[in-house]
C-alpha cells in the first residue's frame, strides 16, 4: 500500500485516538499545574516539613523515568489493591510527572518578583496572602508562560508512554495498525504528522496567549 492509501484507511482510527490523546494531555496538565502550584508554595514556605515534603516530590519524580511511573501506577498499585483502568492510572502518573517540573517553574517565577513588592503591599495593608494574590501570582504567570507552555508540549509528547499500558491513544492506534499493515515506516510517519501538527496547534495557542497578556513586555 502507498503513503496515501494508509493515510486514509487509519484516518479514522487515528481522528478518534486524537481526541484520546487531547483528553490524557489536559486532564494531565490540568493535575499537573494544580500540583505545581501547590508543591511551589509549600517549597517556598517557612515551614520546614512542607519544604522537606516538596523537595522528597521533586527529587522523587524528577529522579526516575515516565515509563516507570506509568508502570508503577498501572501494575505496582493493582498488587496492593488500588486499581485503576490504563486512562486513569495514565492521567495520574502523566500529572503527578509534569507536576514536578510545573512547581519549580512557579517556584522560579514567584521567587523572581522583587520582595519590595511584597512589603510595599503590606505596607499598605494588604494580607500576605492578598498581596500574593492580587500583586505577586499575576506576575509569576506571565513569567512562567514560556515555560510553562514548554512543559505543556513535552507533556503533550509525553502522553504516547500511555500506549505501553493499553490506552488507544495516537501511539496506541500507531502500534495495533503498524501490527496489522505491516507497513512500519509509512504508519510511524502518518502518526509524527498527527504529534506534529497538535503540537503546532498547541504552540499557536500559546503564542497568541503571550501577545494577549504581553508577556515581554511584563518582564521588563
Amino acid at each position: 500500500m502507498g503513503f496515501g492509501e494508509i493515510f486514509r484507511s487509519t484516518m479514522s482510527s487515528f481522528l478518534e485516538a486524537t481526541w484520546v490523546t487531547i483528553e490524557i494531555t489536559a486532564l494531565s496538565l490540568i493535575l499537573g499545574t494544580v500540583l505545581g502550584l501547590v508543591f511551589a508554595f509549600f517549597k517556598i514556605s517557612s515551614i520546614k516539613p512542607l519544604q522537606w515534603l516538596a523537595n522528597l516530590y521533586i527529587t522523587i519524580i524528577r529522579g526516575t523515568p515516565l515509563i516507570v511511573q506509568i508502570a508503577f501506577f498501572y501494575f505496582g498499585l493493582a498488587q496492593i489493591g488500588i486499581n485503576m483502568d490504563s486512562f486513569t492510572a495514565g492521567v495520574a502518573a502523566l500529572g503527578i510527572h509534569a507536576g514536578a517540573y510545573i512547581a519549580e517553574i512557579f517556584r522560579g517565577a514567584i521567587q523572581s518578583i522583587d520582595r519590595g513588592q511584597m512589603e510595599a503591599a503590606r505596607s499598605l495593608g494588604m494580607s500576605q496572602r492578598l498581596a500574593m494574590r492580587r500583586i505577586i501570582l499575576p506576575q509569576a504567570f506571565k513569567r512562567s508562560l514560556p515555560p510553562l507552555g514548554n512543559q505543556f508540549i513535552i507533556g503533550l509528547k509525553d502522553s504516547s508512554l500511555v500506549a505501553y499500558i493499553g490506552v488507544s491513544d495516537l501511539y496506541g492506534v500507531a502500534l495495533s495498525e503498524a501490527a496489522a499493515n505491516y507497513q512500519q515506516f509509512e504508519t510511524y510517519a502518518i502518526n509524527g504528522l498527527y504529534y506534529l501538527v497538535l503540537v503546532l496547534i498547541f504552540t499557536l495557542l500559546l503564542n497568541r496567549m503571550e501577545k494577549r497578556l504581553d508577556v515581554d513586555g511584563g518582564t521588563r
